[in-house]
């Protein structure tokens, strides 16, 4: 594509169609290949996980994608391994799965709102690391994100999300609490986030206060964790102001909210 390319992968941009279309093409080579995918998005109440998902299966194989937000485990479930529903859903050859929530719900909303025990949440973040390094060492791609917005964004969406009628099946119960237990929030994510991020699995951050960047930072990085490299060398890298590796530093220093 000569230097039209080059400029554009220096300056990191590409338009919303263009890496839509990278993940048709990832997806007919998982397709050829038996690639399997998983992504976990996490994120504050509001944070713009539904928006980025629509994007990423917009144009995608619906044979081939699933979207996974388990509802409240049933009273059989809470007597079972804690990761046993979730491996239900994982992907078989060709498939990609996103989870718009995750098995992460144990180290989030149940820590800030009680749903489980200190044991239970203490024993989910010394396994959740050897669970996710089984499940790519046997083969699956793994991309977990998390989408970080301010206080006064996420305001502004939930205020928007309920005074908007189209937009109803969104309002829940955790959207009363999102504001007055912040803080308990941004706690609980710093500790998930420090726990569990590995060299195997580790977690990537998007700042999501604006939507539109947010959404093209997670398509790219998710084309560079999964696509051939023969698509991947052909998309900008994610604004590092917008994405970037988590360490720890990042809770301190102001690019993720307190």
């Amino acid at each position: 594509m000569g230097k039209d390319h080059d400029d554009k992968h220096k300056e990191g941009h590409a338009s919303l169609e263009e890496l839509q279309l990278a993940l048709v093409h990832t997806q007919q080579a998982a397709a050829r290949s038996g690639e399997r995918v998983v992504l976990v998005l996490e994120g504050r109440d509001g944070a713009g996980k539904d928006g980025a998902i629509k994007r990423i299966v917009e144009h995608s194989s619906v044979r081939a994608t699933r979207v996974v937000a388990l509802p409240k485990p049933s009273d059989r479930e809470r007597t079972q391994w804690y990761f046993q529903r979730y491996v239900a859903h994982l992907p078989a050859a060709g498939e990609f799965v996103i989870f718009n929530r995750s098995w992460y719900n144990r180290a989030g909303v149940e820590v800030v709102m009680g749903f489980s025990t200190a044991a239970e949440q203490a024993e989910f973040l010394r396994d959740a690391p050897d669970f996710e390094r089984m499940l790519v060492e046997s083969g699956i791609k793994l991309v977990k994100l998390w989408l970080d917005i301010s206080k006064d964004e996420q305001r502004e969406r939930l205020e928007a999300r309920r005074e908007d009628p189209l937009k109803a099946l969104k309002v829940s119960d955790m959207d009363a609490v999102a504001q007055s237990k912040w803080d308990d929030y941004t706690a609980a994510r710093d500790v998930m986030l420090t726990r569990t991020h590995t060299p195997l699995a580790p977690w990537h951050c998007v700042r999501a206060d604006d939507k539109k960047a947010a959404r093209r930072a997670i398509l790219a990085h998710l084309l560079h964790r999964a696509a051939p490299p023969e698509i991947a060398r052909e998309v900008p890298l994610p604004d590092p102001d917008v994405l970037f590796t988590f360490e720890a530093a990042a809770l301190k220093d102001g690019r993720l909210a307190d």
